[in-house]
């Protein structure tokens, strides 16, 4: 959850990590401990994929944080295009887990449940997660799997867009699975407040689309990947990122018009730079 400032599953993960270091940090601890993010990107891009039409996002998270380890929280953005999210056009996610250090790393185990509110029950999701960090000298690693169970939301309801965009359902009801893994990997540029960081994940799931008219995992198997760097500039970091997707256009055409802009139709997972500027308490 992305590590990287477009997704939402990254925002989220490094107020986590950052509240688990304070715990550890602190002597003594705190019993609870409360951090929290909020950005302004110009593209909310969730494993790749534009979540906001190629336009820009706000979006904010609060963690609560036990010195046990266990903790949860709450992750929102604004939605637009790409199918019909309906509702208020919001993505809220709450997460629960428990983290732990083991020599010199830290592995996180929890659950995101996606919700999108004012929209359909069967749009709504859940998807366990498991999360293993660390550092190796100057570079600080992570690698992560998500795996949703059988459910509506990621059921093939739609086998093409053009189903999708007249409302004729191929198989109502249907539901399926989706796995994701991730990889990323960080390092401070020395005598400088700049640290780069890249991003790899590869998304395996079905490829029509759901109930909403979307696809957690579009063309149901790729790989998406991000190139960025953040700058701290006092409480505030900026960010760059550079995002890509394998998926092209001959490849998702029949996912057309629902996977493309509605602004020009072009898709919403081709290359994209990101900007983002934001702050963590």
């Amino acid at each position: 959850m992305y590590h990287h400032i477009a997704a939402a599953a990254a925002l989220v993960a490094s107020a986590l990590t950052a509240s688990a270091t304070h715990a550890q940090e602190t002597a003594p601890p705190k019993p609870v401990t409360v951090s929290g993010s909020v950005a302004l990107v110009s593209d909310y891009r969730f494993r790749g994929v534009s979540q906001t039409d190629k336009e820009g996002a706000i979006q904010g998270g609060l963690t609560v944080a036990h010195r046990s380890g266990f903790y949860a929280g709450a992750w929102a953005s604004n939605l637009a295009g790409w199918g019909t999210f309906g509702g208020s056009n919001t993505e809220l996610d709450l997460i629960g887990g428990y983290t732990q250090g083991i020599g010199n790393g830290t592995i996180d185990v929890g659950l995101t449940w996606y919700m999108y509110p004012g929209g359909a029950d069967k749009t709504d999701f859940a998807e366990p997660y498991a999360k293993v960090s660390g550092t190796i000298g100057p570079v600080g690693l992570l690698a992560g799997v998500a795996y949703a169970p059988p459910q509506q939301a990621l059921g093939r309801w739609y086998f093409i867009g053009t189903d999708a965009a007249s409302g004729i359902y191929n198989d109502p009801g249907g539901k399926d699975d989706n796995l994701y893994l991730r990889g990323e990997a960080n390092v401070g540029i020395p005598h400088t407040p700049v640290t780069a960081k890249a991003h790899i994940g590869y998304s395996d799931g079905n490829p029509g689309l759901g109930p909403n008219g979307t696809s957690i995992a579009p063309t149901g198997r790729y790989f998406d990947w991000m190139l960025g760097a953040d700058y701290v500039l006092g409480p505030v970091t900026l960010g760059i990122a550079y995002v890509d997707t394998d998926i092209d256009r001959s490849e998702s055409a029949y996912l057309i018009p629902n996977f493309g802009s509605t602004k020009n139709g072009s898709s919403i997972a081709e290359s994209h730079v990101v900007f983002s500027v934001g702050a963590s308490f």
